[in-house]
């Protein structure tokens, strides 16, 4: 008898689940697949730690599975091999999956897999999945589909599955002859697992949300610290949401009873918020494939003749750039996989304006330290943090600042960095200030304990800002801008303008192309 294959990519879940509802509603037997693929591991942005957290997933995914009659098949193989050994020994009718957003080798390896069910008289069937739109020309109706598709009702998990039993053993790291370095406060994985971290999130930490979230200390309690199962799938947006919404309603009523709901309402209301963004930032992946590969204004990044310092870019890397709170923050992200979303942002800000460092290379580094790394917002982010997009506002963060804005005693630092252990706290940000004798008294002579700051941080970053305002107002340079507006830009803006003047206002002259909104890799 034929069988049906759901093939799990990165939406490791049994509920709102729409590929395993419908090959459990046609009847034949399912066989469950999760694939570690020798081509996704030869790609530059991925990191042992990502394959390893969505194995650690799957386990949780094949036990859920295992409760309504199926089972998970891992196979260390390429999609279209696998599907034909499989085709060989069962016969496959239909292939069920949902619409995945990666980048150029995973549109690529999709195409492939389309052209062998074509060629095999195999149907493949791609559900959609989440906020992000195919086949999308411009932005200027995606709001709406997104909305709507989120509003959908929620999928529950089927029961009675007709699995086809796994006997064998799964493909380990150590097959691939990878080993993920080991991570500190790494979460717990699963569906499970994350469904009970939002909750958390929702009922429990999340009221100072809106001021908490920027910082690492502040954000590693107050933030929902979903992205890593958002990632991988193991909890969809539109669950997300509606979790998010009903705890909404709830605080209203409260509030309209004359209950107390302190900060929850506007929190909650801005993490619904940055959910969208999430759908909008994957949205410029779906629709330019090669994000991680050309700048989306490649005219602009050409001409600011960014080159690959490698002294830089390393101490960059390391940590070691003798500016302490930016050096703590790498450090804590090597050591985490996470970090908060106002660090990322610095992180890259520091990058390309202040050490003149090309976007690829970091953006390469960061998304392999990134547990939660998602190709869509990341590549997006970089794009704009970095000022390659030609239509974004320029936010070149001081290091200095958002180190006296979250850590200002220095207990971060000093955590993170501890050859600056005993230095005291009017001199943490700026070690090299300190006399001879109080670096001797504090066991930490800069330039030998802890570096010279690798560039003076304040004057390199004004003239990186400089170089990229000189650049973006070049007449060709602004064309292709107002092209990636066409395709990319968030209409928000325009649709609250065009809302104000059919209310009556007198009409306004257009104004330049411009997209604001968050500056984060990871959003929550």
């Amino acid at each position: 008898m034929a069988i049906d294959v759901v093939w799990f990519k990165r939406d490791l879940r049994i509920r709102d689940h729409a590929p395993l509802l419908a090959a459990a509603a046609s009847g034949r037997p399912i066989l469950c697949l999760m694939l570690l693929e020798p081509l996704r591991i030869k790609q530059p942005d991925v990191d042992a730690i990502h394959l390893q957290w969505e194995l650690d997933v799957a386990e949780r995914l094949d036990r859920d599975l295992r409760r309504r009659g199926g089972a998970l098949h891992v196979l260390y193989a390429d999609a279209v091999e696998a599907l034909s050994s499989l085709h060989d020994k069962h016969v496959v009718h239909t292939v069920h999956a949902h619409e995945e957003t990666g980048v150029q080798w995973s549109y690529d390896r999709d195409k492939a897999v389309v052209s062998w069910c074509a060629e095999n008289g195999v149907a493949f069937v791609e559900h959609p999945n989440n906020g992000v739109i195919r086949r999308l020309q411009d932005r200027d109706g995606w709001k709406d589909a997104r909305d709507a598709r989120i509003a959908a009702p929620l999928l529950e998990a089927p029961f009675g599955l007709q699995g086809i039993p796994c006997d064998e053993p799964w493909p380990t790291l150590a097959d691939a002859g990878l080993e993920a370095r080991v991570l500190q406060d790494r979460p717990e994985p699963g569906e499970v697992a994350a469904l009970a971290l939002a909750n958390s999130f929702l009922e429990e930490r999340g009221e100072p949300y809106r001021w908490a979230m920027s910082g690492p200390v502040s954000a590693a309690l107050h933030a929902s610290r979903l992205a890593p199962h958002l990632s991988v799938g193991s909890l969809s947006i539109r669950r997300v949401d509606a979790m998010a919404k009903a705890r909404l309603d709830t605080l209203r009523r409260q509030r309209a009873a004359g209950g107390s709901v302190d900060g929850w309402i506007r929190s909650i209301s801005a993490f619904r918020s940055r959910l969208a963004w999430h759908d909008h930032f994957i949205q410029k992946l779906e629709m330019q494939t090669d994000l991680d590969l050309v700048a989306q204004n490649p005219l602009l990044d050409e001409r600011l003749e960014r080159r690959l310092d490698q002294e830089r870019f390393v101490a960059w890397c390391e940590g070691r750039t003798g500016w302490p709170y930016f050096d703590a923050c790498m450090r804590h992200l090597r050591a985490t996989g996470w970090t908060s979303f106002r660090m990322r942002a610095m992180m890259m800000a520091a990058a390309a304006y202040t050490l003149d460092l090309p976007w690829r290379e970091t953006g390469l580094h960061l998304a392999r330290s990134f547990l939660d790394y998602e190709p869509g917002i990341h590549w997006s982010q970089i794009g704009m943090q970095t000022g390659t997009t030609g239509i974004n506002s320029v936010r070149a963060y001081s290091v200095l600042k958002q180190g006296l804005d979250h850590d200002l005693e220095g207990h971060f630092i000093r955590t993170w960095v501890p050859e600056l252990a005993k230095v005291p706290a009017p001199f943490i940000h700026e070690p090299w200030t300190m006399s001879e004798t109080m670096q001797a008294e504090a066991g930490c002579t800069v330039g030998v304990d802890y570096p010279i700051p690798i560039v003076d941080e304040a004057e390199a970053r004004q003239a990186g800002v400089a170089k990229v305002h000189a650049v973006r107002v070049q007449p060709d340079v602004k064309a292709v801008s107002a092209a990636v507006y066409t395709l990319h830009g968030s209409r928000a803006k325009a649709r609250a303008r065009a809302s104000h003047r059919s209310a009556g206002s007198s009409a306004q002259p257009p104004r330049p192309a411009k997209e604001s909104g968050p500056v984060q890799q990871t959003l929550f």
